[in-house]
């Protein structure tokens, strides 16, 4: 079974106007969130095999800390600029061209897009993945090429208002 974690990216700053939106840092609340999310799912016994992450700073920032949730070394996030302002058949795109090797794989990125992905593989329509919301997407898909909306479902979120 294969097993897809779409993160958004933890609450960002709004501090300086005039910064460019890829370069915006987490807020406080960003920096709280995003360790203690990644401790939650570390201690429910998710292994990831696999960060990918948009190089957005907000998005790298949360996936960095989600890779030290989980005892794996900041610098193995794979960073893929296509999930900056990516569409919804832009995300498959990048989801099916996954490696196989990996069973278990988190993807950090961005509204709206995200939260258009998620719905595609739920029963219950979400409205809006929070800032630091994590859905488990579980696949009987024999190969990342392979997933898609009949074969997969999500499984289970994770919004921090609700869980921390």
């Amino acid at each position: 079974m294969l097993h897809l974690f779409l993160v958004r990216h933890a609450k960002s700053s709004w501090d300086h106007p005039g910064m460019r939106d890829f370069d915006r840092p987490l807020n406080d609340r960003g920096l709280y969130d995003a360790p203690r999310m990644a401790r939650l799912l570390h201690e429910l016994g998710i292994r990831p095999d696999l960060l990918v992450s948009s190089p957005a700073n907000r998005a790298l920032t949360t996936a960095r800390f989600f890779a030290g949730g989980f005892g794996i070394s900041a610098d193995s996030v794979v960073q893929n600029a296509a999930i900056y302002d990516a569409l919804p058949a832009d995300i498959f795109q990048i989801i099916r061209a996954l490696p196989n090797s990996a069973q278990t794989v988190f993807l950090f990125g961005h509204n709206p897009t995200f939260t258009d992905v998620a719905n595609r593989f739920s029963s219950k329509h979400i409205d809006n993945l929070p800032t630091c919301g994590v859905i488990q997407i579980n696949s009987t898909a024999a190969h990342w090429s392979d997933l898609n909306e009949n074969n997969s479902r999500a499984a289970a979120q994770f919004f921090p208002k609700e869980v921390l």
